[in-house]
């Protein structure tokens, strides 16, 4: 279908080179750059759902509402006395007004700070603080600060006063983020507009370099506006790249998971960047429903990707195997509309990225910090490399080196101008240090987890908690983490498991086994030597990864609510005699009383007996009951249950 949205060029290609022409001309300001936001007036900037009834607004009218909207603003700003060339703060959702808001701020010769709204109020008051913000504009709620409402911020002409803006003031010089508060201290960093005209000019080789990134589906390219602007990845990956080449956003009522679903087929979504736990969800979602429509459509469906990986070396063939094959899964989750999906903020398990890759949608890793903004995207169609969790190559503006303890460090004119942190003003370095531990294969590099979460285990080893995870399955846990914990003044790896909070002691031990058997295949049993159960969920609020920090920190306090095998309720035991024959002579052999031996305890790992021990009472049973147990261990006889049951089974 033809494109009726790129300027009257004949390709989205020579359309993008022509708005990189003009950026290049242009001042390297936010003066400079705001027209060439709003020069495809015509375009749709914006759709929203109202009722049966979807709206549409446009970029010319959303650049005339700025305009408006500037000139009571500042109006406003002045009866606070709020200072010139300030710093002020934006407390809002994404909306079209966020955008609005954006310009608006810069257009009164402020700065605006952007609140992450998934921090507690006091998180918010030190980044205040911090970048020394004078006034709030909020959506909703009121601040110790002189704040403004939105509700408030209405076209000049609709109060009365003259609609043109007359007044020559310069526009801001600079704009604010905060960190995503994983850390102990949020970061406050700063982007001028030097380095946000390299942020944009990213974008030409990464439509250059990779053509599912610019598909369009029925003429339209259409964002869906999950992530939220006011982080560093929403902000530059999602706003900041395709509002400059006048593409649409489709906003995002609420998270619900029919509502994402509904939105993404009623408004045609063609591209979804999120973080690494929606795709988890939908992920884990897809195939589970997938597995209660039988053994033979999952069979049917693990055969087809298998096929896509034989084929992975031939992309081409290889999409399109999956397009044909896997038509009915896409149906079931998010339509044909989709182009480009991107992941980016954490670590993406590999089988993931082959679900999402293999049948049929595209989905990327990307890589991105606060401090520098995003430097890097796979952008290949080449389904090994997709799947392998590459972040691609660095953009043209920044460069990437791997330091002598494997940590990633980026120079480059994109990376945030000055970054403050406890009223501390700290400038660009020559070289940031990422603290990302990193490897680079064939020109590609990977993240491999934080150098501030290895763990050094009893033997010295380094445990990477962000490698070893991903290979833990642990059957009935929801979620789990590699914590490093203290014991005697020194640091010890501890393995920390969300389970159902009513689970029973039968539950516990089971799950305890396995995570030990877990722990065991990957020869870490002697490294992890505390295994530690809440019912508490590890990700708390809008986290979207684990925050190693809180979660050690819960534990040592004693914040989180943490479940003991030993004095949770047991499973009701089977009222048989021989169960009570057999459970006294584990309590006789172990010198315990018959209450505390667990249904599902193990006699080694669990109840802590030894070799002689196992066969002192395995001697006392054969006496006992006259049958002979297995002598080379080929069956699992360590449980009580399992014990009993052999025996019953041999009577």
């Amino acid at each position: 279908m033809e494109l009726q949205n790129i300027g009257g060029y004949e390709t989205i290609d020579s359309f993008v080179e022509a708005k990189i022409q003009k950026l290049e001309q242009a001042e390297h300001s936010f003066r400079g750059i705001y027209p060439l936001f709003f020069s495809e007036k015509e375009n749709v900037l914006y759709e929203r759902s109202r009722g049966y009834r979807i709206e549409k607004i446009s970029y010319g009218a959303c650049m005339e509402n700025i305009e408006k909207k500037t000139v009571t603003l500042r109006r406003l700003l002045r009866e606070k006395q709020v200072p010139e060339r300030s710093v002020i703060d934006v407390h809002m959702e994404n909306s079209v007004e966020w955008i609005e808001m954006f310009w608006a701020v810069l257009h009164t010769g402020h700065s605006p700070l952007f609140l992450n709204l998934r921090l507690p109020d006091g998180t918010l008051e030190d980044a205040m603080r911090s970048a020394d913000a004078k006034a709030v504009i909020s959506d909703s709620k009121e601040f110790e600060l002189p704040t403004i409402l939105v509700k408030e911020i209405v076209p000049a002409e609709d109060c009365g006063e003259d609609p043109v803006h007359s007044d020559p003031a310069p526009f801001g010089d600079a704009i604010y983020v905060m960190s995503s508060g994983t850390s102990e201290h949020v970061k406050v960093c700063a982007y001028t507009g030097e380095e946000f005209w390299n942020i944009i000019r990213n974008a030409r080789e990464i439509v250059r370099d990779c053509a599912l990134m610019k598909r369009h589906y029925e003429g339209e390219l259409k964002q869906l506006c999950f992530l939220p602007f006011y982080h560093i990845f929403g902000l530059v990956a999602v706003y900041t790249w395709f509002a400059f080449f006048s593409r649409t956003f489709v906003e995002l009522r609420d998270m619900a998971p029919e509502t994402i679903v509904n939105t993404i087929r009623r408004h045609k979504v063609t591209h979804i960047f999120a973080v690494p736990l929606f795709w988890e969800k939908v992920y884990s979602q897809a195939v589970s429903t997938i597995r209660k429509r039988g053994d033979k459509t999952f069979e049917k469906f693990e055969k087809g990707l298998s096929i896509y990986d034989k084929l992975s070396s031939f992309p081409k063939l290889a999409h399109a195997f999956s397009k044909k094959a896997f038509r009915e899964v896409r149906e079931n989750l998010f339509g044909e509309s989709i182009s480009f999906l991107i992941s980016g903020g954490g670590a993406i398990r590999p089988e993931v990225l082959r679900f999402f890759n293999g049948i049929g949608y595209h989905l990327s890793d990307g890589y991105g910090m606060s401090e520098i903004g995003i430097t890097s995207v796979e952008l290949t169609e080449a389904p090994k490399t997709l799947i392998s969790g590459s972040v691609g190559k660095p953009l043209s503006s920044v460069r990437y080196r791997i330091n002598e303890d494997s940590e990633l460090l980026v120079s480059g004119s994109s990376l945030a101008h000055f970054v403050l942190e406890d009223g501390k003003r700290t400038d660009r370095p020559e070289w940031f240090n990422s603290h990302d531990l990193a490897e680079e294969k064939a020109g590609n590099f990977y993240i491999l987890g934080r150098k501030d979460d290895l763990i050094v285990g009893p033997s010295g080893e380094n445990l990477n908690p962000n490698l070893v995870e991903p290979k833990l399955f642990v059957p009935g846990v929801r979620e789990l983490c590699l914590l490093k914990t203290e014991e005697g003044g020194q640091a010890q790896p501890a393995l920390l498991l969300s389970v159902n909070r009513f689970s029973t002691k039968e539950r516990l031990q089971e799950i305890r086994s396995a995570a030990l058997q877990a722990l065991q295949e990957l020869r870490l049993q002697s490294e992890v030597r505390r295994i530690y159960f809440t019912g508490d969920e590890l990700l708390q609020g809008s986290e979207f990864k684990l925050n190693r920090i809180r979660l050690a920190r819960d534990l040592k306090s004693g914040a989180m609510k943490l479940l003991d095998p030993d004095t949770v309720r047991e499973t009701a035991l089977p009222q048989d005699p021989l169960l009570l024959k057999v459970r006294g002579i584990f309590a006789a052999v172990l010198q315990k009383d018959p209450s505390e031996i667990p249904y599902t305890a193990d006699f080694f790992l669990d109840l802590s007996g030894t070799s002689l021990d196992y066969f002192a009472m395995v001697s006392e049973l054969q006496n006992e009951f006259g049958i002979q147990f297995p002598a080379n261990g080929e069956q699992s006889l360590s449980t009580l249950k399992e014990i009993y049951e052999f025996i019953r089974a041999e009577m």
